[in-house]
């Protein structure tokens, strides 16, 4: 995929401190429709902290970050689903907020469930479904506002190898399709340079961006892609890196 080259979000020279304890160094990185950006890194460096400055959960302390849009979508580790509503009802929730009419939402919830996989199970409640299903429920709920700007922090983390590799999957058609600006926190290598246009590696706190790593492999990607020893080289110089930045 190519990107366009205005970023549709920017950040410049971003830190944050915590009282005494700075968590992200000044940061600048940004990332372009048709951009898919995964960020990995020592636990604590500032991976999540990076995503919530950019949703405006939290403030930077210094630098600023400039949206060329106001369309973002944020899937959190958690599905965080409402239990006593429906899936229906829960990826129908943040259209709900923004006022959408009721006619605006059953259409756009309807396509985010086709999107997902999820039509038949629109009347489940989530104790009744596995836990790669709520995760794509969590992601229907983000799609029904149509962000210009993706937000995944480690949405995949929890699950078994063989449901993580499908939502891979799931998520790439979704990003072909809506051709978003996508950043991505993940722990995995593997998953980091499956997903990614490009592959952030950042340092121990505080945080900082060590090295980034173009990945050159075409979309549409077969999890056979795994397998071959291009994929396997590339990964291992992230892997390498990923060490030494710890």
């Amino acid at each position: 995929m190519s990107s366009t080259s205005q970023p549709l979000v920017a950040f410049r020279q971003v830190g944050r401190t915590f009282e005494s304890v700075e968590a992200l160094a000044p940061t600048d990185l940004s990332v372009s429709r048709g951009e898919l950006v995964s960020i990995i890194g020592p636990s604590g460096c500032g991976k999540s902290t990076l995503l919530r400055l950019a949703s405006g959960l939290d403030k930077p302390t210094s630098g600023d970050i400039q949206f060329a849009t106001d369309s973002v979508g944020y899937v959190f580790q958690d599905a965080t689903l409402m239990p006593w509503r429906t899936v229906r009802r829960n990826v129908g929730l943040l259209a709900e907020l923004q006022g959408m009419s009721k006619a605006g939402i059953r259409a756009a919830v309807d396509r985010a469930l086709a999107t997902v996989g999820l039509t038949d199970f629109a009347d489940h409640l989530p104790h009744q479904l596995s836990g790669g299903m709520r995760m794509r429920t969590s992601v229907a709920r983000s799609l029904v506002l149509d962000p210009e700007v993706f937000l995944f922090d480690e949405p995949f983390g929890a699950l078994d190898e063989i449901t993580r590799g499908r939502l891979n999957l799931v998520l790439m058609d979704l990003f072909l399709d809506r051709s978003f600006a996508g950043l991505f926190v993940t722990h995995s290598v593997e998953e980091a340079v499956f997903l990614s246009t490009r592959v952030v590696v950042m340092s121990a706190r505080p945080g900082r961006i060590v090295e980034e790593f173009h990945v050159p492999f075409e979309f549409p990607r077969s999890l056979d892609l795994r397998y071959t020893l291009e994929f396997a080289e590339l990964a291992g110089k992230v892997a390498k890196c990923l060490e030494a930045a710890a």
